[in-house]
């Protein structure tokens, strides 16, 4: 995703080729298209039926993936952040969309996940939601998630679980 072959090393070193692609939405999303042209492209893909699910930086992908207009029947974000720089325009959204997210997500805190609402009704999208986890910070469907690495990142066990099921229910309603 960051070109070149590249992996973050450390924390340093992730917040700036993630705060690279977030700060040029087109090329992220240009790299988040070839990916799933890639994958669309195996003969064992059924086209029709694309979705996306990403976790931390993952979950911020697919929906840029969404707020573009990429044709997918759903997108899912855990612990995504909300925010972007270019939101999604009336009329764009093809995708239904999932968000997952923690109360005490300190990468998508209460005024992001707001702004992520009025975003989409602005947008007009048709399916839309956003399920909250009390008590939860970041990362929390990451079991090594402690705070050492990143503060406020905390696995969260009931939080996982309760997403995971979320995230089940909400694909065999949209794709199956």
């Amino acid at each position: 995703m960051f070109g070149d072959r590249r992996q973050a090393r450390d924390l340093e070193d992730m917040r700036g080729l993630v705060g690279d692609l977030r700060n040029e939405p087109t090329k992220l999303r240009a790299r988040a298209r070839a990916a799933l042209a890639a994958l669309a492209s195996l003969p064992q893909v059924d086209p029709e039926r694309l979705c996306a699910i990403g976790f931390c930086f993952g979950g911020s992908v697919v929906l840029e993936m969404a707020r573009d207009g990429t044709d997918l029947k759903a997108v899912v974000s855990f612990h995504g952040v909300l925010a972007t720089k270019a939101p999604a325009l009336a009329g764009k959204v093809k995708a239904s969309v999932l968000v997952l997210t923690g109360a005490n997500d300190p990468l998508a805190p209460p005024d992001h996940v707001a702004a992520f609402g009025s975003e989409m009704r602005a947008a007009g999208v048709s399916d839309w939601q956003v399920i909250t986890y009390g008590n939860t910070q970041h990362a929390f469907t990451n079991p090594a998630a402690n705070g050492a690495f990143l503060p406020g990142t905390l696995y969260n066990a009931q939080s996982d679980y309760r997403s995971w099921a979320a995230m089940t229910r909400f694909l065999e309603e949209v794709v199956l």
